[in-house]
């Protein structure tokens, strides 16, 4: 197994406790850890944690209170962070002296720290899943139940890590409490409502079910987004694409093609939109709809400073309100929209995108998951069956053929990189049936490489759009 990882705080409460060989000298405000065997060691920790509860909760709201009373401004998150941290570093040394004071084991100083930073964690951060999430080689976190803890690295590396808290109980309580206070809009975590999807603060995509799986035990699953903001230049140095897939995409975005992106789960799909987006002009208004915030193009008024970002919404407890993506699209249509971009396609939201793109939001784009650039279009006829308007294939492909322009899919490369690897370009719909060329197709190591040429009327857009005429179209073989 992996060693890899973080130090877990819950694991430090038993891993910091000194063995009987150990001896050790008291310093002013630290504790005295004395003899026991692990599992002492745990208790006693947890009985400082539970010290250190006690008191955060009865002193931090009156120490923000009398702050804010004594300056006249409200406190920052980070400055109640460091309040929290000061009171919680004075309850911890009490704590310390009365055990002392009557003849009880306290832990060591690194435990000691590790169940503040814990404390303070639960408090203001994601508690045990906090670290994992300071952890920048952290991909992906999968959790069933609290002691079950998987992750996947960012160089495809997977390996059990050490529990996440002491409960299941205390990991659905955690849930409960971001889908209370995360994002735009509260998101219930009970019986009645036994998932949720949500953002983390870091922009992270956290999935949650409980009482649903083999045993009742609550299920949590992350996708983490390493790359917030990204441009076409940082996907050529991740791997991604290569010089001349970055010209070709920055082509498509300025000629207004409007872009499917496809591909498995965690392959990259957001981290693609991302970067494609980062070519719009700073003067387009866009409108960005997701089931839970991922995007962010919201976040940086310089490079996209008129975006109006959507979230779909939950029913509440009467099941009244529910907004869906695509309730959201069309909405989007009322806007003034330049483009339109959907985080991800998963169901009758694709005929009003389709709509979206064919009615003049030249430029638009969207992710869905597929297994090939060609299996997309079957996927979209599905998702459109679905949808109130019950369309039949053949109204689906024409509509399809009408809206969307270019395909682009992506996959893990023979060396386990997420890369590019097709470029299909829609051409009509006859029948039952989308006519595309695939102009980058996947090479002997699934990186993508010049494949049919591009239509004529095509590669003439492209080079109006700034794209070099040599990769336009003498690189294509005739």
């Amino acid at each position: 197994m992996n060693g890899r990882g973080p130090r877990n705080p819950y694991v430090a409460l038993e891993a910091g406790w000194s063995s009987p060989a150990e001896e050790h000298t008291a310093t002013p405000g630290q504790s005295t850890p004395v003899k026991g065997t692990p599992a002492e060691g745990t208790a006693v920790a947890e009985s400082l944690q539970a010290a250190l509860r006690t008191a955060i909760r009865a002193q931090l709201p009156a120490r923000i209170e009398q702050t804010e009373h004594d300056t006249g401004q409200p406190l920052t998150a980070a400055q109640r962070r460091v309040a929290a941290e000061l009171i919680l570093t004075g309850a911890a040394r009490r704590h310390a002296e009365s055990e002392i004071m009557t003849n009880r084991p306290v832990p060591d100083p690194d435990t000691e720290r590790a169940v503040i930073a814990a404390v303070l964690d639960e408090q203001f951060g994601l508690a045990g899943l906090q670290p994992l999430l300071d952890d920048p080689s952290i991909e992906n976190i999968n959790v069933n139940g609290c002691d079950r803890v998987f992750v996947r690295y960012a160089d495809g590396t997977r390996a059990q890590l050490p529990p996440i808290a002491s409960s299941d109980a205390e990991v659905e309580q955690l849930v409960r409490s971001l889908a209370t206070r995360g994002g735009s809009e509260e998101r219930r975590f009970d019986r009645g409502s036994p998932a949720v999807n949500l953002q983390l603060p870091d922009g992270s995509r956290l999935f949650a079910v409980m009482a649903l799986t083999a045993g009742g035990r609550p299920s949590v699953s992350i996708r983490r987004h390493r790359y917030r903001t990204v441009d076409l230049p940082q996907l050529q140095r991740l791997g991604m694409i290569d010089g001349q897939l970055a010209e070709v995409l920055r082509a498509l975005v300025r000629a207004r093609k409007n872009l499917l992106i496809t591909g498995g789960t965690a392959l990259g799909k957001t981290t693609i939109l991302r970067g494609l987006a980062s070519v719009i002009d700073p003067s387009e208004r866009l409108v960005t709809i997701e089931d839970a915030f991922e995007l962010d193009l919201d976040r940086d008024p310089a490079l996209h400073p008129d975006v109006v970002a959507f979230q779909a919404r939950e029913a509440n407890i009467e099941g009244q309100g529910a907004v869906s993506q695509a309730e959201l699209v069309r909405w989007a249509l009322r806007m003034s929209p330049d483009r339109v971009l959907v985080g991800e396609i998963r169901g009758p939201e694709v005929v009003p995108m389709c709509n979206a793109m064919s009615q003049g939001n030249d430029g638009s784009m969207a992710t869905l998951h597929a297994s090939s650039s060609r299996i997309a279009f079957t996927r979209l006829a599905a998702y459109a069956a679905q949808g109130p308007e019950r369309l039949p294939l053949e109204a689906t492909n024409l509509l399809v053929a009408s809206a969307v322009h270019f395909v682009i899919h992506l996959a893990y490369a023979t060396d386990g990189m997420r890369v590019v690897s097709s470029i299909r370009e829609v051409v009509d719909a006859d029948d039952r049936q989308i006519i595309s060329n695939e102009i980058y197709q996947p090479g002997p190591d699934r990186r993508a490489v010049p494949g049919s040429p591009l239509r004529t009327e095509t590669a003439e857009e492209l080079i109006a759009a700034g794209l070099d005429p040599d990769l336009a179209v003498r690189r294509w073989p005739r």
